[in-house]
């Protein structure tokens, strides 16, 4: 007898869906750009000397330059290792993270910090990108109950196994419910209970 020896391909392994990069890199460097924006404006207007409501723009134009590049950076070079090697995992974000922290490093003009502070956030996005985006739980947990949790909003369950599991009763009550309630009756009290006739005879 021949078998089928061909081996079965993992539950979790799922067909890789391209990223469009340039669009993914635009929506994070708006919402850097906005985040630089609230920086530099909390920066005026702490302002020891009147600055004027252009200084946002003219003092803080750096920070707002600088926190739309580093997130912009990330989302295109984490977004294309990912696009190129057809796969999503750590080391792709934690490349995207290195060069999010050498692009925040660049303003200070020296290679050990830019080298510095790529490496500290390689290393940050990697580790959440490996934990699920969370620091108490592995993302394959976090995977595992989402799958169940479709499952059972997308399957539904047989009524007979429903009532092994739940019982009868508590407003469940299949097909021979009440023959089987009086049987229980009978056999634990001693007594038979008549079942009550639906309709009543007008004659009477």
């Amino acid at each position: 007898m021949d078998h089928d020896t061909t081996p079965a391909a993992p539950e979790s392994e799922k067909p890789y869906t391209p990223h469009d990069v340039l669009d993914e890199t635009t929506k994070t460097a708006v919402i850097g750009l906005g985040g630089g924006f609230f920086l530099a404006s909390i920066r005026n207007a702490m302002a020891k000397r009147n600055v004027g409501a252009l200084s946002v723009f003219t003092r803080g134009g750096p920070i707002i330059g600088i926190c739309a590049a580093g997130p912009a950076a990330y989302a295109f070079f984490s977004r294309t290792a990912m696009n190129l090697r057809e796969k999503e995992d750590a080391w792709a974000a934690a490349f995207g993270g290195f060069m999010c922290g050498g692009v925040l490093g660049l303003p200070s003009r020296k290679m050990p910090v830019v080298m510095g502070l790529g490496t500290a956030v390689g290393a940050i996005q990697g580790a959440l990108y490996f934990l699920g985006g969370r620091i108490d739980s592995f993302k394959k947990e976090s995977d595992e109950f989402e799958r169940k949790e479709k499952l059972r909003r997308t399957t539904r369950v047989p009524v007979g196994q429903t009532i092994s599991e739940v019982g009868e009763g508590r407003g469940i009550q299949p097909p021979g419910y009440e023959d089987r309630r009086r049987e229980r009756i009978k056999e634990k009290y001693g007594f038979e209970i008549d079942p009550v006739k639906a309709t009543v005879d007008g004659s009477e």
